[in-house]
């Protein structure tokens, strides 16, 4: 199976798997998800592969199934639940930063075989995610901030809060992704890999994300519609 289709097989499930735990578990579920995309997210980033003709990192779509998220989160629940999904994930970044490099600090068995590819993959962790952890605060905090901005001024000029939900959508992911794109790659590579290649992550980051972020657009479309008719299990008030 090639790159390709892996990447496109994965965005149907993974987009996939956002709306079915947000039927079956509410905006708990998305919680939920929220903290799966970001541990498998940092450590998929690690990996540098080759597909439509471009260098890309894996993770794309992970992180952006939380962008995903706080923007079904913005627009069922308001900004306070999505900014709390936005703390949920930079929790479980630091939880998960300080927990695998504990790893590493124990001495391993004589039969066990295992420890050299935790050092291998986890003694680079640290830098990525640090890079992680501050990109995805920052990327995250305005791109909640940003979509109910558009919000605000799309209900401003139309009169109607329920219209141009495609607007604030990718108005606020569009942007969001490319400042994530520009800064996750200047902290968590710069130095390791040279200025093209650098760039072209950067490119094809953000080719990933524009068209991650289109689509989103109907998953969100769809979850709005499952709230309205009352298809989403009540969650606890966080």
């Amino acid at each position: 199976m090639t790159n390709e289709i892996l990447l496109i097989v994965s965005l149907v499930v993974l987009y996939g798997s956002v709306l079915l735990f947000y039927r079956l578990f509410g905006r708990t579920g998305l919680y939920c998800v929220t903290v799966f995309a970001t541990i498998a997210a940092n450590i998929e980033v690690l990996l540098l592969v080759k597909a439509f003709g471009m260098e890309m990192t894996l993770g794309n779509i992970l992180f952006a199934m939380t962008f995903l998220v706080t923007d079904i989160l913005s627009e069922n629940d308001g900004k306070k639940a999505a900014n709390r999904a936005v703390a949920v994930g930079v929790a479980t970044s630091l939880l998960f930063l300080l927990v695998s490099q504990s790893w590493l600090l124990y001495m391993p068995s004589t039969s066990d075989w295992a420890r050299p590819a935790f050092e291998q993959i986890f003694s680079n962790t640290p830098r990525m995610l640090l890079a992680s952890l501050v990109v995805y605060a920052i990327a995250q905090v305005f791109d909640v901030w940003l979509y109910h901005a558009w919000w605000k001024l799309s209900t401003r000029k139309s009169g109607d809060s329920h219209r141009f939900l495609w607007l604030r959508n990718n108005g606020s992911t569009l942007v969001s992704q490319l400042l994530n794109s520009v800064l996750y790659t200047a902290l968590a590579f710069w130095g390791t890999y040279d200025v093209p290649t650098l760039i072209s992550i950067v490119l094809s980051s953000y080719v990933i994300f524009i068209v991650t972020s289109l689509a989103d657009t109907p998953i969100v479309y769809l979850a709005r519609r499952m709230k309205e008719q009352g298809q989403i299990p009540e969650s606890p008030v966080l």
